[in-house]
């Protein structure tokens, strides 16, 4: 495991007097006779930046996916804003104000930037299906506020004005990855998971998501819940850092306590000597 020491550290104060904006107790994932996820409990504070990371196969993706409602924990509760959100569905999760984006892109890459972002906005529209067949001038209204917001959020992750008609799969591979992170973002969260976000990238793209990061927690009040590999990223954006191995929390703390965790240099090097 490499690791950097930040030339700018975390800010946001001590997680620990924040409220909580979502909770996980005891949360574990069985797939058949495979134990993915194993007694997993976890706080996430509201308006924090908090990684969870591990080897390859810890459960970490597993553990997203039942955060936003895509598997059901076979065990635990989860609970968002106060209320128990376990097993709800995606769709409702989303509503309630959790987006996220993928490991591997999903873009539209047949769909322009600014298309892509719109889709991200239908949790938020009002138009019912009756309106938006009929094309009212009501529909019509909320459509161009939507593209007007859309391309707000484009400008915001640092879309350049020129890119918002390209489609999506003429793009770069960081310029999609900021497309993706404005369709989450139209949804109006209140957290963001990014699972493996700067994956894929160069170092200069790496620093600019690093950079963007910072932004949605300090000027949008964003809460950000990170899987990344990239460990220059990791220590230098958290203010809290989880670690999985084989679907068990091993260590938890700040970034520089639990990389210097020798359970964590073990499960990421093996047992030395």
């Amino acid at each position: 495991m490499t690791s950097s020491t930040a030339a700018d550290p975390p800010a946001g104060g001590d997680t620990a007097s924040r409220a909580a904006l979502m909770t996980v107790q005891g949360v574990s994932k069985v797939f058949g006779g495979l134990t993915a996820v194993s007694d997993v409990s976890f706080t996430i504070p509201s308006r924090s930046i908090v990684s969870v990371i591990g080897p390859n196969g810890a459960g970490k993706t597993t553990f997203f996916n039942m955060l936003t409602g895509l598997y059901k924990p076979t065990v635990g509760r989860i609970t968002f804003l106060g209320k128990d959100v376990t097993g709800t569905r995606p769709d409702l999760i989303t509503k309630m104000g959790v987006a996220r984006t993928f490991q591997n892109i999903r873009l539209f890459g047949t769909m322009s930037a600014l298309e892509n972002v719109l889709v991200g906005q239908h949790a938020r529209m009002k138009a019912g299906i009756v309106g938006s067949i009929l094309r009212t001038p009501g529909v019509r209204k909320e459509e161009e506020r939507i593209r007007v917001v859309g391309r707000e959020i484009l400008d915001f992750v640092g879309m350049p004005a020129s890119s918002f008609d390209q489609l999506a799969i003429n793009l770069s591979y960081g310029d999609q990855r900021r497309v993706e992170i404005a369709r989450a973002l139209a949804s109006e969260p209140k957290l963001l998971l990014l699972d493996e976000p700067t994956a894929g990238m160069n170092p200069n793209e790496s620093d600019r998501l690093t950079q963007l990061m910072r932004r949605l927690r300090d000027e949008r009040d964003l809460t950000i819940l990170l899987i990344e590999h990239d460990m220059k990223v990791v220590m230098g954006v958290s203010e809290r850092v989880t670690v999985l191995d084989h679907g068990t929390k091993i260590a938890e703390g700040d970034p520089a306590t639990v990389r210097s965790d020798p359970a964590v240099v073990e499960a990421y090097l093996g047992k030395q000597g």
